[in-house]
């Protein structure tokens, strides 16, 4: 039997990229654009090592997701990113569209996934964001893209709004 999909999270968590998050502390005042790379593949290093946790399938709650659902999901996220920050600097001011997150979960059947091959794919993902960032000439970290809904990154913003999500997560299991 397929697990309950938890709630939709439709909240509007752009204001990460400006005030510390009171639930994970991230602070993205203090993320330089420049160390995005490392602390990418650092975060992707930790999600590695809750992979191998035994408890990787167990939900805590049946509406939420268990740790495997959610490395399944940062895995996806760093995709996502990789490409809207690469959309950022070849093209003049992309348009994003919409991504349900919760479809790509039940889609995707994130409970199913064998860990230890999410955890070679989230590192791949990881690595191919981080080489997104590494590249970013320094003219390149203002060019600007929006989301349907209107809000306005740089690619300095949506790589601390995409780092938070990644280190969120990492909050949300106990990594």
């Amino acid at each position: 039997m397929d697990p309950v999909a938890p709630p939709p999270d439709d909240k509007d968590w752009t204001w990460v990229v400006r005030d510390r998050c009171p639930a994970c502390g991230f602070d993205a005042a203090v993320v330089a654009p420049t160390a995005l790379p490392a602390a990418l593949l650092a975060a992707a290093d930790r999600w590695v090592a809750v992979l191998s946790r035994p408890d990787v399938r167990r939900r805590p709650d049946p509406q939420v997701w268990s740790p495997l659902e959610y490395a399944a999901h940062v895995r996806d996220v760093f995709v996502l990113f990789a490409a809207r920050a690469q959309s950022m600097l070849d093209q003049d001011d992309p348009g994003f569209a919409n991504w349900d997150q919760d479809a790509a979960a039940v889609d995707g059947r994130y409970w199913q996934r064998d860990p230890g091959t999410l955890a070679g794919d989230l590192r791949a993902a990881a690595a191919t964001a981080a080489a997104v960032y590494a590249a970013v000439p320094d003219s390149g970290w203002d060019r600007p893209g929006h989301r349907s809904n209107g809000s306005v990154f740089t690619v300095a913003t949506l790589g601390v709004y995409f780092l938070h999500d990644v280190v969120h997560h990492l909050h949300d299991v106990v990594g």
